[in-house]
């Protein structure tokens, strides 16, 4: 296995009995490129109002977007919906919400990173303990299990099962303490080099997930980073 040592100046962990894992960016990613709304958004919405334009489309995601983002956890699936069907001038039946939330095979949306599960293998049989710590919703570790990764995890902190959004404490602290650990012997990994300064700042470990190469920027100046999970492995 090919290894990536972690990119900075800053020291390497140390002592690490643990690493917390982001999902999105870190485990996983959307099929297509985009992670809200589902895949199947768009055609879901047109058996109901056909003459929606991808015009349309792109506008009422971006207020979906805007939405997310002024929330302070996670929101209501139906609420999320219910911003993008108001922006598109459509009405949201519940049937309508039912259909934008119907269950489909998760591997027809998402996938791993390819090194993932090799990695995540490795982690265990060295002795190295997992959890996540996620701005996602409650399903996610139903996710992960459809993609063949949740048995990988003891604790998983939910944004929007615990009420609370990273970088609020209570996120990261559900987990290590989830694990009976000490901060200082977890090491936070996440594609948001803000969200690992914040960790870091709480007393964790923390790497910033860059896989497009780039270094984590100046304004989290000091946070290391790797390009995939295996760099991981030169460090634990």
């Amino acid at each position: 296995m090919t290894t990536q040592a972690p990119s900075s100046s800053s020291p390497q962990p140390a002592g690490i009995r643990a690493v917390l894992l982001d999902s999105g960016g870190v485990l996983m990613q959307p099929k297509g490129g985009r992670w809200n709304p589902r895949a199947d958004f768009e055609p879901t919405v047109l058996e109901w109002a056909p003459d929606v334009t991808p015009e349309q489309f792109a506008r009422a995601v971006v207020a979906g977007d805007r939405f997310m983002a002024a929330s302070r956890t996670t929101p209501d699936l139906d609420a999320y919906h219910r911003v993008m069907l108001d922006t598109l001038g459509v009405d949201s039946p519940a049937e309508l919400l039912a259909a934008l939330v119907r269950p489909v095979p998760p591997e027809t949306v998402l996938e791993t990173f390819p090194e993932v599960v090799e990695a995540l293998l490795e982690l265990r049989r060295r002795g190295i303990r997992l959890a996540v710590v996620s701005d996602a919703w409650p399903n996610l570790p139903e996710l992960h299990a459809a993609l063949g990764i949740d048995e990988f995890f003891e604790v998983y902190a939910i944004s929007a099962v615990l009420g609370c959004r990273k970088p609020d404490p209570r996120m990261y602290h559900h987990a290590s303490e989830g694990l009976g650990l000490e901060p200082g012997e977890c090491l936070f990994v996440d594609d948001d080099p803000e969200l690992v300064r914040a960790a870091i700042d709480l007393g964790y470990q923390g790497l910033a997930m860059c896989r497009d190469g780039a270094e984590a920027g100046s304004a989290s100046d000091g946070v290391a980073s790797i390009t995939s999970l295996t760099g991981l492995l030169e460090l634990v």
